[in-house]
């Protein structure tokens, strides 16, 4: 027989088997598009705006459906109700730590981010955030930033690298006892690392199976700083850009906060974490800066630490499930016009702050994500205290300030644009 033939045959048989086990375990699963052999459901995906791509089948296929990214199927929750009856309601079992392979080869399984089992659940006791000594270390940061700022002498400024910096010497400041100089050489090697990771984070992800056990070791120490780095200081800092650029953008909303400020905190001391109750529209202004950004679209995969019957379809132990936090942060019937930016979503008519369930930035559950208090405390000290000393000058007209994301594979990142700082 040709060597062709014999080639071509054996394929056929593979691909043949591959589709009948696709087929089978389908059967149990949630519905979704058919897969193609060996390369699934990644045809049907938008690599660029993964999002939409799921708010796109949801419509198809209902809340619940699983994709193929691979040869593996992967469940996917659209909407608040199907990702609070996974995350709260079984939160044990929807705890795990779903593939993400490129992180995978960085991290090994270890850190808190991508950790699964008692590794995770140990660290995660051990990880303290949010206490009163760390606001001491933000107040700091945020009068160091303001000094950072007011060298720029209010000319044109990308805030980008400034910004970067701040919550990143928040964690040098927790783990080190000391921050650095924003020139120092140490830190700016730091930086540049900090962003080569985040590249290649930011890569268009793969199915792949991976399974490294270690015990807690230094090695595993070293990963949780890492992540406490990575996660601590790009997250917040990009968070903190895009609410600049929205501030430009809606100059009405800046003047009410810096009149908010103005009557609470004054002009002669810092503004501090007990001025928050005191701030509704401040604090409606950052929920909502973090509603609309929509941060981190799909969350960090997680994945189904047991067999579940879950809307009586059976998720296999191990499967990894995709969360659509965008189906939740832009739901139409909590946040009335959901692509308008609006503090007002979180204000009620007496313009007292009003909480929302379906306020999942940092996601929700088990696996929420660990910095949320140090993250909450950095956008309002940090927003508040810059707003205390500058007013924000935009380059180009307000109608022509563009606040369209970018879409970068993991994370929804702000145009590139120029500030300037005025001090008042």
């Amino acid at each position: 027989m040709e060597p062709v033939l014999v080639l071509v045959l054996s394929l056929s048989c593979l691909l043949l088997l591959s589709h009948w086990r696709q087929s089978s375990e389908r059967r149990k699963l949630p519905p979704g598009p058919t897969p193609l052999p060996i390369i699934g459901n990644f045809l049907q995906i938008d690599a660029k705006n993964i999002s939409q791509s799921l708010t796109n089948l949801s419509k198809v296929y209902g809340p619940v459906f699983t994709l193929y990214l691979g040869r593996k199927p992967t469940v996917v929750l659209h909407g608040y109700e199907a990702v609070k009856e996974a995350l709260i309601d079984h939160g044990e079992e929807f705890a795990g730590r779903g593939s993400f392979p490129i992180a995978d080869r960085v991290s090994k399984g270890l850190g808190i981010i991508f950790s699964n089992g008692s590794r995770w659940k140990e660290i995660r006791r051990n990880l303290g955030m949010g206490k009163r000594t760390i606001e001491d270390r933000v107040q700091e940061e945020a009068q160091c930033l303001v000094e950072e700022l007011r060298k720029t002498n209010g000319a044109p400024c990308d805030p980008t690298f400034i910004l970067s910096c701040a919550p990143c010497n928040v964690i040098c400041s927790i783990i080190f006892q000391n921050r650095f100089d924003y020139k120092d050489q140490d830190f700016l090697n730091l930086m540049e690392k900090m962003e080569e990771n985040i590249r290649i984070l930011s890569s268009p992800w793969l199915q792949e199976n991976h399974s490294q056990q270690s015990e807690f070791t230094l090695e595993h120490l070293a990963a949780t700083v890492s992540d406490l780095f990575s996660a601590g200081t790009e997250t917040t800092s990009t968070t903190l850009r895009y609410a600049l650029l929205l501030l430009l953008k809606h100059p009405h909303v800046t003047a009410k906060v810096q009149e908010e400020i103005d009557r609470v905190v004054g002009r002669h001391r810092s503004p501090c974490m007990q001025d928050r109750s005191h701030m509704p529209y401040t604090d409606a202004m950052i929920h909502e800066v973090q509603r609309f950004i929509d941060l981190i679209p799909t969350s960090v995969p997680h994945a189904v630490t047991c067999d579940i019957k879950f809307r009586n379809y059976l998720i296999p132990k191990g499967t990894t499930v995709i969360i659509s936090l965008s189906s939740v942060l832009h739901d139409s019937k909590e946040f009335p016009n959901p692509e308008v930016f609006d503090p007002g979503h979180f204000l009620n008519k007496n313009g007292d702050f009003k909480k929302s369930d379906y306020f999942m930035p940092f996601s929700t559950g088990k696996r929420i994500c660990a910095g949320e208090g140090l993250a909450r405390m950095e956008l309002f000290l940090f927003l508040t205290t810059i707003l205390q000393n500058f007013n924000l000058k935009s380059l180009v007209q307000t109608k022509d300030i563009n606040i369209t994301p970018m879409f970068n594979g993991l994370a929804s990142l702000p145009p590139p644009f120029k500030i300037c700082f005025i001090p008042v």
